[in-house]
């Protein structure tokens, strides 16, 4: 093994595999300070804030292997000992760079929501006038071609894009700068624009790709069904982006029953606020009633049918809540009825999924003997995360550390149990001054 250093040295890092996968890999060990992605290659290299952090995480990843996405990585301690600011810009060597120019290649990997030019030009015009943009599919994938009004508007993109992504976790930009002197552009559409010519024909009937002088890409949008907007697909399309491309096994995606039937109660310890701290886990919830003629049953209104089948399919394993075996199925009822004695939650602020929506369903699983606890207060310590759950159950090991300047902790209880008893009574509780936020870790160990 090379000497202990900062960087750490990844390879088998496949197109499909994300910078926030890597720092979903390394952020627990301390903090990321740099990243660099080796597209060509096939690598990346990530700089922790200290060496203690970077030898914490390989020492842990020598007994386990790192997956992303299905593919195993393979980590060392890098032969750098920093990586430059030049390095973390471009993450390539210079002499496989082209000349700087103010027309960009832009490569779009693990593409999971239609891009179209109206969404590469929000993106890109932060940084200049873009006079012209090109979109076609090549064997590399859907590519770009964005042409500024000026060479250092074009630098100053590529410097600040480069091997980011446009949406959470999925349509990453890989930049070079083009070879050619001027876009020709023929046609302002969903596929081509020239900022400069507004008063271009849009094109009435498809054109061959000998025509519009570029590969057609419409093959690439064929997934679309007739008449499905791009919202109804973007939602299985998002949820497919954040397990790796494809939904859960059993998982179909076609469910449109939102209400759930959960049923084997603990009558004396379960009210509908803990309910919702369990089932908001997979997705937004609207309403919670507990029936009053059978008060080990409840009935439980998600906000869509995919959110609804995540909830199923998780719970549904066997998950165990103050000793028993919860029941959850699809109820015959397509929603629940406002009353006096249904809590709604369709405006609460607490509702995971209003925010970073991508992120949480990566973090679906079912339930395990681990928590990730964030929100906490600064100047938190361990011992007082512990008096705060250690209640629910006993507790194997913990660990608290800081992700982009924000605290978080892991805690492993002995059993799957306690863990969830834990989530359920202590998500959105108040811990000095802040109210937490509580979900399970599919880590297996601290």
């Amino acid at each position: 093994m090379a000497e202990p250093s900062k960087v750490i040295h990844i390879r088998n890092v496949g197109h499909e595999i994300a910078e926030s996968d890597l720092l979903q890999l390394l952020q627990p060990f301390g903090l990321v300070s740099k990243i660099v992605m080796l597209r060509a290659k096939n690598q990346a290299l990530l700089q922790m804030e200290d060496i203690h952090a970077s030898v914490s995480a390989l020492q842990y990843y020598s007994s386990v292997q790192p997956s992303v996405r299905g593919r195993n990585i393979y980590m060392q301690f890098s032969s750098h000992q920093e990586l430059t600011t030049d390095q973390s810009s471009h993450g390539r060597n210079s002499d496989q760079e082209s000349e700087p120019n103010r027309i960009l290649l832009v490569t779009i990997h693990h593409m999971i929501y239609p891009i179209t030019v109206e969404v590469l030009h929000q993106v890109f015009k932060a940084y200049g006038f873009v006079e012209k943009i090109v979109t076609f599919q090549k064997s590399a994938g859907f590519q770009a071609l964005i042409q500024y009004n000026s060479r250092q508007e074009a630098v100053e993109a590529f410097g600040s894009l480069h091997g980011r992504n446009i949406y959470d976790g999925c349509c990453q930009l890989d930049i070079q700068y083009s070879n050619l002197s001027e876009l020709q552009v023929h046609y302002n559409n969903d596929r081509s624009r020239d900022f400069t010519n507004p008063s271009l024909p849009t094109e009435q009937r498809p054109r061959t790709s000998q025509q519009q002088g570029y590969p057609d890409p419409a093959g690439l949008y064929a997934f679309q069904q007739p008449g499905a907007s791009y919202a109804q697909m973007g939602r299985v399309a998002m949820i497919a982006a954040a397990f790796g491309g494809t939904l859960p096994h059993g998982v179909t995606g076609t469910n449109e029953r939102c209400t759930l039937i959960v049923s084997n109660l603990n009558t004396d310890k379960v009210d509908e606020d803990r309910l919702f701290n369990l089932f908001s886990l997979y997705g937004n919830i609207v309403r919670i009633k507990i029936l009053r003629n059978k008060p080990d049953h409840a009935l439980v209104e998600m906000a869509d049918g995919l959110q609804a089948e995540l909830a199923v399919h998780y719970l549904k394993q066997g998950a165990i809540l103050f000793g028993k075996k919860l029941e959850v199925n699809y109820s015959k009822y397509p929603n629940i009825t406002p009353a006096p004695d249904a809590h709604d939650y369709l405006n609460s602020s607490l509702n995971r999924f209003n925010s970073n929506v991508v992120k949480n369903y990566r973090h679906c699983c079912a339930p395990t003997k681990m928590i990730h606890i964030s929100a906490l207060p600064q100047e938190i310590s361990e011992e007082t995360i512990l008096n705060h759950v250690s209640e629910h159950g006993s507790v194997v090991n913990t660990k608290l550390f800081e992700v982009n300047g924000k605290r978080q902790a892991l805690v492993m209880f002995e059993t799957e149990e306690e863990a969830t008893e834990a989530l359920v009574c202590k998500h959105a509780s108040s811990l000095e001054g802040n109210t937490i936020r509580i979900s399970f870790s599919q880590m297996q160990s601290i």
